[in-house]
């Protein structure tokens, strides 16, 4: 950062004029690309470095909380990335509803044993379909066996697709219907393990059973306004993104990502259609592994994790639990939803949280650089 400071006695004067020329082009030089001290700031900007168009990363603990940005809000352009800027969470959503889930558990509304044929008569059959031998567990714990709808929404498979779906309204009924015509990953029930949003769409179904209200509202009477996060919505079919943020980028694997930001996520209900902050989801991690929306019993069956092969890592109900390079384990989860990709979590306490968002799809080495600025954050406050 400084140019050269070395003061030498007994050398010619040309000699000290020749290396006051250098250590001032040194410091241009420094001056014209920094190195930020700051550890967060670099792995954001290693991040950045991947190829991401924007990135932000916000970590905290009890007594601080750091942010850091790089990249732009639009690509092709100088536009800083918003400070405190809203995006798709994608599948965090998956942790909202569970823990939702789990609350109506411990008041006693329905078990995480009911199956899904108790809740939802007749929405889960067909080609081995079967909701009378799948639990509500199975579905919050990726057991099920239930095909994933992803697949079937055009929208998220092409550019051409995404063009011409992108404001098309999707309801759960017909986004279960859709996954019904594939057969089942595994079976019986309970003995696999496969990633697949189905499984919360049926759980946001389920609590709308129960309570007679929506997801959405249950959501945000039960989470977001308790912990005051008001940045955080469910857009429902609006496809727009309201207030700050950047522009969302997908390149459906090709070389040239396009503008996805708006999106009708109807497609997502329950399994990824929340719009929230990095400032939010801390606030929501830390509550949560805090024990602040579940009681103890409840709360440990969701930490209770059993190993998913396709993600490598360990898998409770709604949350993942990932190894810390310093020895450990945090909770969290990855989300995804066109042009936005975000790891979250926290410490098993919820005393130290971190989340990291990109406004790209996110190749190997974003998601590589992603997990290591996690593990780095998290540990930071055992080194």
């Amino acid at each position: 950062m400084h140019g050269l400071r070395r003061r030498r006695r007994g050398l010619l004067v040309l000699t000290s004029l020749a290396t006051a020329v250098l250590a001032a082009s040194t410091a241009s030089t420094a001056a014209a690309k920094p190195r930020p001290a700051d550890p967060l700031q670099r792995q954001v900007e290693a991040i950045h470095d991947t190829g991401a168009v924007g990135v932000q990363a916000e970590v905290t603990s009890p007594d601080a909380r750091d942010s850091a940005y790089a990249g732009t809000a639009v690509m092709s352009t100088r536009r800083p990335m918003p400070r405190d800027g809203r995006f798709r969470i994608g599948s965090a959503t998956k942790t909202f509803t569970a823990t939702v889930v789990l609350q109506l558990v411990g008041e006693g509304r329905m078990s995480l044993e009911d199956t899904v044929e108790q809740w939802l008569p007749g929405v889960v059959r067909g080609n081995g379909n079967d909701g009378r031998q799948i639990t509500v567990r199975q579905l919050l714990q990726h057991t099920s066996g239930i095909p994933d709808v992803g697949p079937e929404i055009s929208a998220l498979k092409s550019a051409d697709g995404y063009r011409a779906e992108r404001f098309r309204t999707y309801t759960p009924e017909e986004l279960v219907g859709l996954a019904m015509q594939e057969p089942p990953k595994f079976s019986p029930p309970g003995h696999g393990w496969s990633y697949s949003n189905t499984n919360y769409i049926l759980a946001a179904m389920i609590i709308h059973k129960v309570t007679g209200r929506s997801w959405a509202r249950e959501v945000k009477d039960r989470i977001i306004r308790p912990l005051d996060l008001r940045d955080t919505s469910m857009p429902g079919v609006f496809p727009s993104i309201l207030g700050p943020h950047a522009q969302g980028y997908a390149a459906f694997g090709t070389d040239t990502g396009i503008d996805v930001t708006k999106l009708n996520s109807s497609m997502a209900v329950g399994s990824g259609s929340i719009i929230s902050t990095a400032r939010d989801l801390n606030r929501f991690y830390a509550a949560l592994l805090g024990g602040r929306l579940l009681a103890r019993a409840q709360l440990d069956e969701m930490t209770t994790t059993k190993y998913a092969p396709e993600l490598g890592v360990r898998y409770g109900l709604g949350l993942a639990e990932i190894p810390l390079p310093c020895g450990g384990s945090y909770f969290g989860h990855r989300g995804e939803l066109l042009g936005y990709v975000t790891w979250g979590g926290a410490t098993r306490d919820g005393a130290r949280t971190a989340v990291v968002y990109v406004t790209s799809n996110g190749g190997q080495d974003t998601q590589k650089a992603m997990t290591t600025l996690m593990g780095q954050e998290l540990c930071r406050t055992r080194s």
